[in-house]
């Protein structure tokens, strides 16, 4: 005997709200201390929003915490990442280990995506460590296809000042952004 199951959301989705990130919420951006070394990252994201160079986005349950976020490079030195017209990068997208698996990141995705629509941009990038196959299935089950390996080496200052090296080598992923059909016809 087969039993259908469905899937259900869970009870605290509907409380779900992706919104732009504010000043008041960049030190919850360091979840409990665990990203503090981020902290001047985070700062200089955030400066780049008020610019009008990236788009910094949350998730979190009303009332309760930030479970997710996601910020987007509208232009870089690196055009084949972004470009400030056409093409924009994802980069800093993370979601609370207890939350993965249940909708939020491919939710705060979408919303991204849309967002960037509405702006004209038609591509958009993104870096997925290699590491990280979990990532990876999401970004593909998304629309997203392997164009490039990244040696993934950079550096930024800690909250003390000091500089630290990354080596995260890391799979290139883009996507060609296509505006949904209207469900109203026009008559």
């Amino acid at each position: 005997m087969q039993t259908d199951i469905k899937q259900t959301e869970p009870t605290w989705f509907p409380n779900l709200n992706i919104r732009l990130i504010r000043k008041s919420d960049l030190p919850a951006l360091e979840w409990e201390g665990e990203f503090s070394h981020f902290r001047r990252l985070f700062a200089e994201a955030y400066q780049s929003a008020m610019l009008g160079r990236a788009v910094l986005w949350l998730a979190e349950i009303e009332g309760l915490e930030l479970i997710g976020q996601l910020f987007v490079q509208l232009s870089s030195g690196r055009p084949e990442l972004a470009d400030g017209s056409y093409r924009a990068y994802i980069y800093g997208f993370r979601i609370k280990p207890s939350y993965r698996g249940q909708g939020v990141g491919s939710r705060l995705l979408e919303v991204a995506e849309a967002d960037l629509i509405e702006r004209s941009y038609s591509r958009v990038t993104l870096n997925v460590g290699r590491d990280n196959p979990d990532a990876r299935r999401l970004y593909e089950r998304s629309g997203y296809k392997v164009v490039a390996a990244e040696p993934g080496r950079w550096f930024y200052l800690d909250q003390y000042g000091k500089r630290r090296e990354v080596h995260e080598p890391s799979w290139r992923m883009e996507k060609t952004l296509h505006k949904k059909p209207s469900l109203t016809k026009k008559v």
